[in-house]
């Protein structure tokens, strides 16, 4: 049964998050049943203050904060009922312990049995192709992995390369399928030896978890192959196709721009306090976290902030500046300034471009490092860009997701220009960079400008052609699997792919640079 705020008091529901996820460090933290972060590399903090429970989860991937209404406890696993700002109805949260994961040997048979459902129902289905045996067997060297289950369907010389994703397998597998079916078709065209002529691509999805897949399959290239996607209930075996059409817009929305003129003028005093503490004042980037919250980051990490706080059980207001992490979190005041100062010059000593390469300070979120060095240097990547006016980490929504955008900004001629950054090989990054650019595509065009309205880019008219997409990788941690699946990529969608030198943390260079065709 659950336990909500009449029966489990705030602080009763924050003891008991704190407690799980101290007790399960690889504990997984899914929202509406999708992964959102694994605690091996994601970080926390819960608080019960002013008669709620909120608690913050960010990761170099994403962040959230919630409200916990409610809580089940379950065996491995927590089940929290949240509450976001504006929303009626709760949202489920739930963590989940690194025990309760499925055991290899029983995935591995769960797979196994999907792979014959797949050659069963192809069969069954496509009348006059045959199905050769699936497999999902690993192959490093090609990126292909075991969650899939990859096979032909043929008939004489014409052959589709399929892929299949199970509905046992985590959401974040079933999102990056396409990824997959690209490689898989790109690696039988190239091995077909004359011998067939493969047509194109057919993706196999769980039933009612088409829709990420859908949307990117909008924005292939139906010039160079046929894209088809179909839903699969494995209970009863039927087949459905997802007309694409009907898939090439999510329903997204995304949060107004930060008003950072009124946020210094705000916090003023906090900040100029705050800067007159640590070491060197003029390496600190001071960013909008919400309306009521400043961050303070030394390349893109976050050492402190300061909120608007209440008094006391009075309604009246004051400025609270925090710094430390997670349960070390500490109210600065006149008796913790020297700890300040100590934290601080320790941390402004290890996090520099020429410091120990091997320090875990120095290597903790270098995307963020990287974002933070590109912020105020666009114009070193490309100089079409107009580095004037920058966004960074801007909340874009989908469905349950909630997505960030590294960077936005226009170019000198007024278009849009959405910003990828990479800092680690990562297969999926075209069509991660694909989602934003989708994203933004939506809400800003000849007939929609969510982007004015909702105050961005105040001092320009924007053009309404679809954004630009960029990719910023470091050229050594570029993954092979990228240039391979841009390839794939609609004329419309008109991408640059560039490669930083390796040394990005004292200079930003670019080594190479590709383009789409237009």
């Amino acid at each position: 049964m659950t336990q909500d705020a009449t029966t489990l008091t705030p602080e009763q529901i924050a003891a008991a998050i704190e407690a799980f996820l101290r007790d399960h460090a690889a504990a997984v933290v899914l929202e509406e049943g999708r992964v959102q972060f694994d605690m091996r590399s994601a970080q926390f903090t819960v608080n019960a203050e002013h008669s709620r429970c909120m608690l913050h989860i960010w990761s170099e991937q994403s962040n959230i904060i919630r409200r916990i209404v409610g809580m089940r406890e379950r065996k491995g696993s927590l089940l929290l009922s949240t509450q976001r700002m504006g929303q009626a109805k709760p949202q489920s949260l739930e963590l989940v312990s690194g025990s309760e994961r499925k055991s290899p040997t029983s995935q591995a048979t769960a797979r196994a049995r999907y792979a014959k459902l797949l050659e069963r129902v192809l069969s069954r289905n496509f009348h006059g192709f045959t199905a050769d045996p699936f497999r999902n067997t690993v192959d490093l060297q090609r990126s292909f992995g075991p969650a899939y289950a990859r096979g032909v369907l043929h008939r004489g010389q014409s052959a589709w390369a399929v892929i299949g994703v199970g509905h046992d397998e985590t959401p974040a597998s079933i999102d990056n399928v396409l990824t997959i079916g690209i490689l898989w078709l790109a690696h039988c065209r190239e091995h077909a030896g004359g011998r067939r002529l493969f047509e194109g691509l057919r993706v196999i999805v769980p039933r009612g978890k088409a829709d990420v897949s859908g949307a990117r399959m909008r924005w292939l290239n139906a010039k160079i192959a046929k894209w088809e996607l179909y839903e699969l209930d494995a209970p009863s075996e039927e087949l459905t196709q997802r007309d694409l059409r009907d898939c090439g817009n999510l329903e997204t929305s995304f949060s107004r721009a930060p008003n950072e003129a009124a946020m210094r003028e705000r916090f003023a005093r906090s900040i100029e306090y705050v800067l007159s503490l640590v070491p060197e004042k003029t390496r600190v980037e001071v960013l909008l976290r919400a309306s009521n919250e400043a961050a303070f980051l030394l390349h893109g990490l976050e050492f402190a902030r300061v909120r608007n706080a209440f008094v006391g059980d009075s309604f009246s207001r004051t400025q609270q500046v925090l710094f430390g992490a997670g349960a070390n979190e500490t109210v600065l005041t006149e008796d913790t300034q020297n700890l300040f100062r100590q934290a601080t010059a320790e941390l402004f000593s290890r996090r520099h471009a020429a410091a120990d390469k091997l320090d875990p300070v120095y290597r903790m979120q270098p995307e963020r490092w990287l974002e933070s060095e590109l912020r105020t240097k666009l114009d070193s990547l490309d100089t079409t860009i107009d580095g004037t006016e920058v966004y960074s980490q801007v909340p874009a929504f989908a469905a349950s997701d909630r997505g960030v955008l590294d960077l936005v900004a226009a170019t000198r001629a007024r278009r849009l220009v959405v910003l990828e950054l990479k800092v680690s090989e990562d297969m999926h990054l075209a069509l991660q960079g694909l989602d934003y650019w989708i994203r933004v595509r939506q809400h800003h065009g000849a007939n929609n400008d969510d982007f004015k309205r909702h105050g961005y880019f105040p001092s320009r008219e924007l053009q309404p052609q679809p954004p630009l997409l960029y990719y910023v990788v470091p050229s050594l941690h570029l993954h092979p699997a990228t240039e391979v699946v841009l390839r794939y990529f609609s004329p419309e969608v008109e991408w640059t792919l560039l490669g930083l030198d390796e040394r990005w943390r004292d200079r930003i260079s670019v080594v190479f640079r590709k383009r789409s065709s237009l």
